[in-house]
């Protein structure tokens, strides 16, 4: 199977072509995009598609991020995924953002924190534990859109002793944030040193698996379900 992944939910744009379950045989490509997705996306499929020798009707599913991260890169991933989708006769997964970060740390020993600048002093993220397979790490609580002092009282329940990962591209970000934060054992805290990247790659990891152990009518209704934003836009929250 060949499995084309789209990261478009941070300024760090990524694209993976993911052959059968070969880590080897995975075309990538990533350009910190800023916010010229709808600029440059088609082009990055069109040249990655080139250089593995392919064209799209190779292509045998297609991924894209779920949420939560950018407003518009997520809907420009969703609907360039959906619209291949459409165009060839093939299916179209969609992933959460954060479950993509957390899965590179199935051997951390304590808890992956994956973080993306929510602006206004707060974080998209989550509390995963590594579960030592290569299919998901065990998400631990529920998708938040928090400050520093909601993400310090989800680790303090969660763990007092155990050393805490943080990852995805706003870590450092929110390393300042919990090194102010009360109540927390700074001691603990240590920074994914290639957070900042795209996540293609694990993307079309956990699609490819998603894929194996789903079926058509749990994919479709995931598709229906839409995207995970957490956060209404400044757009929609004008309206009120």
């Amino acid at each position: 199977m060949i499995m084309l992944a789209l990261d478009t939910a941070t300024a760090l744009l990524s694209v993976a072509l993911s052959i059968d379950h070969d880590p080897a045989e995975t075309w990538y490509v990533e350009i910190d995009a800023g916010q010229r997705h709808s600029e440059l996306l088609m082009d990055m499929i069109d040249g990655l598609l080139k250089t593995a020798g392919m064209v799209p009707a190779d292509v045998d599913a297609l991924a894209s991020m779920k949420g939560p991260g950018s407003f518009t890169g997520l809907r420009i991933g969703f609907s360039a995924a959906q619209g291949m989708a459409l165009a060839l006769g093939i299916p179209s997964l969609s992933i959460p953002t954060l479950d993509c970060m957390a899965i590179p740390h199935q051997h951390w020993p304590g808890i992956v924190v994956p973080a993306i600048d929510a602006r206004k002093h707060c974080f998209f993220s989550a509390l995963y534990r590594g579960r030592g397979n290569a299919h998901a790490a065990e998400r631990l609580t529920d998708y938040m859109d928090a400050d520093s002092a909601a993400i310090v009282q989800a680790l303090n329940t969660v763990t007092r002793d155990k050393p805490v990962l943080l990852t995805g591209p706003d870590a450092e970000l929110l390393a300042t944030a919990l090194h102010e934060a009360p109540l927390f054992n700074k001691t603990l805290l240590h920074l994914d040193p290639i957070r900042r990247r795209g996540y293609a790659k694990e993307l079309a990891a956990l699609a490819r698996a998603k894929l194996a152990t789903s079926s058509t009518a749990d994919i479709a209704a995931e598709l229906h379900s839409g995207l995970l934003y957490l956060r209404k836009s400044d757009a929609e929250l004008h309206e009120h």
